[in-house]
């Protein structure tokens, strides 16, 4: 049977657990597809913890961790329109990332380019979607200047990067050992911890026009007060701490346009996926430490071999 890698009870890494689970059957408006590549994301850790995004049902156990997925479509449910078997797609699963078969909803499922690794391709629906639609809602002009929270990681490099092609002046924070990193894709770096609004304000002596937090909690509050205009603070990792300081949690908008629209950024060259590391399925739970420990530069990625 097909393998998969899943939490079977709430609590830390040692419910995760090696499983087989019966090939998935494709519904109406669904993608049956052998995966190829799958994205490692800090969501994934939290969901094991109990964590869920607001309005959504908790998880089936055992649930299958991930669901960033590149692979090829294997069967199409009723109702699918232009996709067709052994087409190459990326995607977000319904039924879990780390795993040999997966289930899409074809709305949030896009053709993947033919010059775009499937590896590549993998990163994008959740990280570098996430980095769209928050770099497109603060909507600001050439020239203002973006302060992401947590830039190391694979949403913030992501955003940094289409903030920068965007004509953006970008100061990350990030851990010391990240600096160089960091750097590389055009930020200014800023050391996060005790003092670092002061370390902000001297990176930006003429002000910070947006923030876009990707770590929540003191993090956030240490750095909000840089800020005048809180409806240009935005959060993809707190709602609870950005409510109370003023701003408002990413608008994700989740349909394939936004998929197609940051393909097209990695095929012109505007964005790399920065993928650090990669792993095969059967070293999943190495692959999730590495995301879950927080020393992840860039992108972690689960390939599944064929």
């Amino acid at each position: 049977m097909p393998k998969a890698y899943a939490f079977t009870q709430y609590g830390g890494p040692e419910v995760e657990a090696f499983i087989d689970l019966p090939r998935p059957v494709p519904g109406p408006g669904q993608l049956l597809i052998a995966v190829r590549a799958a994205g490692v994301n800090p969501v994934d850790w939290k969901k094991r913890t109990g964590y869920r995004p607001p309005g959504a049902a908790p998880a089936e156990l055992p649930s299958v961790l991930g669901n960033e997925v590149a692979g090829v479509v294997e069967q199409v449910g009723e109702g699918v329109e232009g996709f067709d078997v052994g087409g190459a797609v990326f995607g977000n699963s319904i039924t879990g990332g780390y795993a040999e078969y997966a289930l899409l909803p074809v709305e949030v499922s896009a053709h993947k380019p033919e010059t775009l690794s499937f590896v590549d391709a993998t990163t994008l629906p959740i990280a570098a979607a996430t980095a769209y639609d928050g770099v497109h809602q603060l909507g600001l002009a050439p020239g203002a200047t973006l302060l992401i929270v947590g830039v190391g990681g694979g949403v913030g490099v992501a955003a940094a990067q289409i903030a920068r092609h965007a004509g953006l002046t970008v100061i990350g924070t990030a851990g010391a050992g990240k600096k160089d990193f960091v750097e590389s894709l055009g930020v200014v770096h800023v050391e996060p911890g005790p003092g670092v609004a002061d370390r902000v304000r001297a990176a930006a002596p003429n002000g910070v026009d947006a923030i876009y937090d990707l770590v929540g909690g003191t993090a956030l509050e240490e750095v909000a007060d840089v800020l005048e205009d809180r409806s240009k603070l935005i959060t993809a990792g707190d709602r609870e701490t950005v409510a109370r300081l003023g701003g408002s949690p990413v608008r994700r908008v989740r349909d394939r346009t936004v998929l197609d629209a940051v393909a097209q950024l990695v095929v012109q060259g505007v964005l790399r996926p920065f993928v650090t590391a990669t792993f095969p399925l059967d070293q999943a739970p190495q692959a999730l430490r590495e995301v879950e420990d927080g020393h992840a530069r860039g992108k972690i990625v689960i390939e599944v071999a064929r």
